[in-house]
């Protein structure tokens, strides 16, 4: 039998396919550190990584990813491959509509700086604290015209793509054109429109195409826009629309074992990440050992203390008073927050701290900050429309709630992209779900990110709504660099659980030596001690999502520590990444095994 020479095209091709379904391990990251039998470093992944010298694109939906590729096939950029991944997935409609909102990181190669795209839409006029409790509501409504912010996702890809990108709106738009015309529908948008239907059949109107900026934002779609959103009892107006802009700022990063970790600023949950890194950073991890009783104790505890102080402390920079991000980002305070933990129990009673005196500053809201506690109730005189819950939901008593699982996992979808020239981009859009609300005849599906703000200052005095104001989301794309280069493009789909997520990713990365594809695909415990973002902000002290594999002798630790556990098959995204391999000039990518997610690579 005769075999291919090694410079034939049959030969290219065998070597091809084997390089995508071998599941490699770079050299430098076997480490041999002592694991136990559901170790994911000693374990075939069940997808095959991505390799590629070229580019790379990856998202939530196949469809999406080629969409990225068409685009690397006509020339384009990293840049240019995620608006079209951004605009395909949107026409997709199940987990984002172009009407929700863009949150992005870009790493610009000629600067050699990371940027951050902030299109995340603004409270309407009207939308104050005052008119959602005059109608019974202790947040916004999860559904329905008044969960609507303004849309930032059209903004968001157009001011991304003339200033970054390099092909025109119309070839960028070209695939969801495509799309809009028809395209194969799947399972998991086909099972969300049913079990929807009782909210879609509400509205009044359904779908057309948008348009560029101006007459988005200004013209006779903005007309439309708002005219339907008025006659669903929306509060927009022509001259929210106008207002509106894309913010184009400066990331908030810090430094964990010498590699730069970079997120959006505090309108997102994303530094809550920052913090834990900073806290963790406090203790040896490897030694811990890789999903030991300790080690997820430690992960507990410190997204714990975290997300008290996201909930306390986040909101929106643009409006007084500013966030004490020095004082929160700081390697004291994490300290001081790490010489905090209990390592014999987790505790329930977890609060915000008082990041103030760690950047020399007095905290203007010290009398809510005595007043917390995350395990009371709401008042008892509080007015609740139907449909609204106490605030805690005790795993002891009312068990796991299905409910809230949905809000802290579901929706949204995640982008990453990366070519050779060195542009890379990370981006967690959302907004715009089934079934949201259709703004009259222009078919645009819009956010339902008004019901993350709060009405009251004692549940978080940075993030009590206001109109032109940005609430504080969960929507939080990442990129890590080495020695000033990309290190880690990664972004996960979820509300709640993406910083906890794309936290244990990072170190099944750094601290335990995984390949990106076995990080994505690793199990990850998951927390729901935190308020919920979403819905009436509830929270279940103690529980833990942990994976099936975890052995019952762990799991009888973690109950006597004081957790209450609910085994899933999949607790780790779905995550997609870009591991950029410096030596070899090549990129990593992995795509998760939890749903559709899918990536191309050449």
């Amino acid at each position: 039998m005769s075999f291919p020479s090694a410079r034939s095209p049959l030969c290219a091709v065998a070597l091809f396919v084997v390089a995508l379904s071998t599941p490699l391990v770079p050299a430098q990251q076997l480490r041999g550190q002592p694991v136990g039998a559901a170790d994911p470093r000693r374990s075939p992944t069940q997808k095959p990584p991505l390799h590629g010298k070229h580019w790379m694109a990856i998202t939530g939906k196949p469809l999406g990813a080629t969409a990225g590729a068409m685009m690397f096939q006509k020339g384009g950029n990293a840049v240019d491959a995620a608006a079209a991944m951004l605009a395909a997935t949107c026409t997709m409609w199940d987990t984002l509509h172009c009407g929700g909102e863009t949150q992005a990181l870009l790493y610009h190669p000629k600067l050699k700086k990371v940027i951050g795209i902030n299109a995340l839409g603004v409270a309407p006029t009207g939308a104050t604290a005052e008119f959602f409790r005059s109608k019974g509501y202790d947040h916004p409504p999860e559904f329905g015209p008044l969960s609507a912010l303004t849309p930032g996702t059209p903004g968001g890809l157009m001011v991304m793509l003339a200033e970054y990108g390099t092909l025109s709106l119309q070839e960028v738009l070209g695939p969801a054109i495509q799309m809009a015309d028809g395209f194969p529908i799947e399972a998991q948008l086909v099972n969300r429109i049913e079990q929807n239907k009782g909210w879609i059949k509400q509205w009044k109107t359904a779908p057309a195409i948008m348009a560029a900026y101006d007459r988005f934002y200004k013209g006779d779609i903005a007309q439309e826009l708002v005219r339907g959103m008025r006659d669903e009892g929306g509060q927009f107006t022509m001259a929210d629309l106008a207002a509106w802009r894309v913010k184009i700022e400066e990331p908030l990063c810090v430094t964990y074992r010498g590699i730069d970790v970079c997120k959006l600023q505090q309108w997102q949950q994303g530094p809550v990440m920052l913090q834990a890194l900073n806290i963790l950073e406090n203790v040896d991890l490897k030694a811990m050992e890789y999903n030991s009783p300790k080690y997820v104790h430690a992960l507990y505890q410190a997204m714990n203390l975290s997300f008290a102080d996201r909930d306390f402390y986040y909101g929106d920079p643009a409006f007084a008073p500013e966030e004490p991000m020095q004082g929160l980002l700081s390697k004291a305070y994490a300290k001081a927050r790490f010489n905090s933990i209990d390592w014999t129990r987790n505790n329930a009673a977890a609060k915000p701290g008082d990041p103030y005196p760690f950047q020399g500053g007095t905290n203007p809201f010290a009398q809510y900050l005595a007043q917390w506690d995350n395990r009371s109730f709401l008042p008892k005189d509080a007015a609740k429309p139907s449909g609204q819950l106490d605030r805690v939901t005790r795993p002891d008593t009312a068990g796991f709630a299905e409910h809230l699982r949905e809000a802290f996992h579901g929706g949204t979808t995640s982008i990453v992209s990366a070519d050779s020239a060195g542009w890379v981009v990370s981006i967690t859009p959302s907004g715009g779900w089934a079934p949201a609300v259709i703004a009259g005849r222009t078919g645009i599906g819009l956010s339902q990110r008004a019901q993350s703000f709060v009405t009251r200052p004692e549940d978080g005095p940075f993030n009590v709504i206001e109109p032109g104001k940005r609430p504080r989301v969960t929507l939080t794309p990442t990129l890590a660099l080495k020695d000033g280069l990309p290190f880690l493009a990664f972004a996960v789909q979820g509300g709640d659980t993406q910083d906890q997520n794309l936290l244990q990713f990072f170190l099944n990365v750094v601290e335990f030596g995984m390949t990106v594809q076995q990080a994505v695909e690793a199990p990850n415990i998951n927390s729901y001690q935190m308020r919920n973002s979403f819905g009436v902000h509830e929270t279940q002290p103690g529980l833990m999502e942990i994976a099936s594999s975890m052995p019952e002798a762990n799991r009888a630790i973690l109950r006597a520590m004081g957790y209450t556990l609910k085994p899933l098959e999949r607790t780790s995204g779905p995550i997609n990444a870009i591991w950029f391999d410096r030596k070899h000039r090549t990129m990593w990518g992995g795509s998760s095994n939890h749903g559709e997610d899918h990536g191309i690579a050449w």
